[in-house]
């Protein structure tokens, strides 16, 4: 498994533990795709090829990132840490976009795909608390 790519492994994961597809949704990005919760159809993930410059860095090779959804508060922490960055082409106070080049391991990606995941799953309705009326 050492020989895989970031993007690869982590594709992998998604498919083995979320049964998602990755669907790549434009012609003019074929390498970009993105992952949906399969009750909501909603995002949780999104791969891309994205390069350095539009994401504030430096260098010519483009970058794989994956985008996920989390709460402001953890988004503020994670930006002080190597490989997390403010989320290319989504919204910035909900998304952040986390560099695929294994400067984050795996085993930190993992939760944080599991919390994009959860957010993003169907509400639960609360019972209504009106008296049931015999």
């Amino acid at each position: 498994m050492a020989d895989t790519s970031q993007r690869e492994r982590i594709t992998q994961y998604i498919q083995d533990t979320y049964g998602t597809q990755a669907e790549y949704l434009w012609a003019d990005s074929p390498g970009n795709a993105i992952f949906r919760h399969s009750a909501s159809k909603k995002w949780y993930a999104a791969l891309m090829c994205v390069l350095p410059e539009k994401l504030g860095l430096t260098g010519e090779e483009a970058l794989d990132v994956m985008d996920i959804k989390c709460s402001t508060i953890m988004i503020g922490s994670l930006l002080s840490t190597k490989g997390f960055l403010p989320a290319y082409h989504m919204n910035k106070n909900h998304w952040i976009s986390i560099v695929l080049d294994n400067s984050v391991s795996d085993d930190q990606i993992i939760p944080l795909l599991e919390l994009s995941y959860d957010c993003v799953a169907p509400k639960r309705r609360k019972k209504s608390s009106q008296p049931v009326k015999a």
